[in-house]
């Protein structure tokens, strides 16, 4: 996949504020994410299981994931959260028999290929996008 998860679930710009500013927390829940809004005032009443799929939130229990054409909130809420997908592919991993190690991988040279995540192309010249820092392709300029 070369475009953007972002891109690739392609959410109205409703969804992408929403999933942005609403109070998510989340929890790995048997290889998927369970997505509760703290924003409600009954939060309980407002956790969803969204389910991923070689990195992608695929779908979501929500009503509002059914309904509409586009990713819920839910789904896109996971979806900018790279830390989170990334626990999720460790602990999907680790069932099906992976074995995760602590240790870091030897630096390899340096790659100016874009990651399918990257999102620099969007970005000012000067400003790099979150998955090329974290990665190490980029760095921020001083």
């Amino acid at each position: 996949m070369s475009e953007s998860l972002l891109a690739r679930l392609d959410p109205t710009k409703r969804v992408l504020k929403r999933a942005q500013y609403e109070a998510f927390e989340f929890s790995l829940f048997g290889g998927d994410v369970l997505v509760r809004n703290a924003s409600h005032a009954d939060p309980e009443n407002h956790e969803y299981n969204v389910r991923i799929v070689d990195g992608v939130p695929e779908a979501c229990e929500c009503p509002a994931d059914e309904k509409y054409n586009g990713p819920c909130k839910h789904r896109v809420a996971v979806a900018i959260r790279r830390p989170i997908l990334d626990a999720v592919e460790q602990m999907q991993m680790v069932a099906d028999g992976g074995v995760v190690s602590n240790e870091q991988p030897e630096a390899e040279a340096e790659d100016d290929s874009k990651s399918e995540d990257c999102d620099c192309e969007m970005l000012d010249d000067d400003f790099p996008c979150w998955a090329c820092v974290d990665s190490g392709r980029r760095e921020f300029s001083n």
